[in-house]
């Protein structure tokens, strides 16, 4: 089966390169659906090289893997995810952030339960007993309460709503019709797939976090906007 790995980006040119690389590393069928959000480092300038072959030799990615789509300017993580959703082709669609805080070696075991059939969704948790970098105890109290209040609305028992690595089965995330444009698609995508009775899975996985000085960008308005889609999406049900 096909994984598409879909790669929002902003502002990551310095680290874009190796995660590429550490992608392709690792052995699966995949393709690469990277969405350039309106970025300013020079990472959409990179990427038009990566889109014409001129240094995909040096970067180690084999063009026939690679879908490289640009936003017209920022709009945020949520909307290059749906751009990304809607371009690939994949029978399982992953999202992998471009920041190096996810180790791409982690892709195979959150999509297995996948193409084990027993699941249609899976999460990868940072906090089920696997290795990470230790960092800002507020974000982890922030995170916690985050997906307690998820859980509380969506009836499920995750121990990490807001981790980026959720994996879909193609037919699942067809089937939900997404609206945040930033950090908000994370509780929306979760309140969705509970309502739609999806079999949810939630797999450890390792986590190197980055501080604000490394790259860092989420912030207290995200959370403040995740709490909105706790409620807006999650009292739908």
């Amino acid at each position: 089966m096909l994984i598409s790995v879909v790669i929002p980006v902003f502002n990551e040119r310095q680290t874009l390169p190796e995660l590429l690389r550490r992608v392709r590393a690792v052995d699966f069928p995949k393709e690469l659906v990277l969405v350039d959000d309106g970025s300013t480092d020079g990472t959409r300038a990179w990427l038009e090289q990566l889109e014409r072959g001129e240094v995909a030799l040096a970067e180690g990615v084999n063009q026939n893997q690679l879908r490289v789509l640009f936003q017209p300017a920022n709009q945020g993580k949520g909307a290059a995810i749906r751009r990304g959703f809607e371009a690939a082709s994949g029978d399982v669609l992953i999202v992998q952030d471009a920041d190096l805080e996810y180790d791409p070696q982690d892709i195979p075991s959150v999509v297995k339960p996948i193409l084990d059939g027993v699941a249609d969704v899976v999460f990868g948790s940072r906090f089920a007993g696997t290795p990470r970098r230790v960092l800002y105890y507020w974000h982890s109290v922030m995170n916690h309460a985050l997906t307690t209040l998820s859980n509380m609305t969506s009836g499920l028992n995750l121990t990490d709503m807001e981790t980026c690595y959720k994996a879909f089965r193609r037919e699942v995330i067809q089937s939900i019709q997404l609206e945040e444009d930033r950090f908000g698609i994370e509780p929306e995508l979760t309140a969705k797939v509970a309502r739609g009775r999806w079999r949810v899975y939630e797999v450890p996985i390792s986590y190197h976090g980055r501080t604000y000085a490394e790259g860092k960008k989420i912030g207290w308005r995200d959370g403040v906007r995740a709490l909105y889609a706790i409620g807006k999406y999650g009292l739908m049900r």
